[in-house]
């Protein structure tokens, strides 16, 4: 059974950093397109960041130069770094996989980011 297991969420004041992390049980994790998307309260799931297996990246224009998207092959992990946080950043953080960037076969369980003074 395929796990997407995301850590590192949490209350930051504005302007604050986090580092999110995805740990995947994926047989063949460097395979997979990874990717972080997120959903605010009454809003629908967005696309934050993904990042091929190869190592491409691919950011929403609202994150760009602020949040990075990496992955570790070896220890099955992927990692979004959140700088310059911002209130409007606040989300339920999910991590996802999938053969393809369209394709998202495998979702986390989301981890909570509340960015507020």
């Amino acid at each position: 059974q395929v796990q997407l297991v995301e850590s590192g969420g949490g209350l930051v004041q504005p302007g604050g950093s986090l580092r999110l992390s995805c740990a995947a049980s994926l047989t063949i994790f460097r395979m997979y397109v990874m990717g972080w998307y997120r959903q605010a309260p009454g809003k629908q799931r967005e696309l934050v960041a993904v990042i091929t297996s190869g190592g491409s990246t691919n950011y929403a224009d609202s994150v760009k130069r602020r949040f990075t998207i990496s992955r570790d092959n070896a220890k099955n992990t992927v990692y979004l770094q959140m700088n310059s946080l911002k209130p409007e950043n606040t989300a339920v953080y999910y991590c996802s996989a999938g053969l393809s960037v369209a394709a998202r076969d495998y979702w986390g369980q989301g981890t909570q980011v509340t960015v507020s003074s």
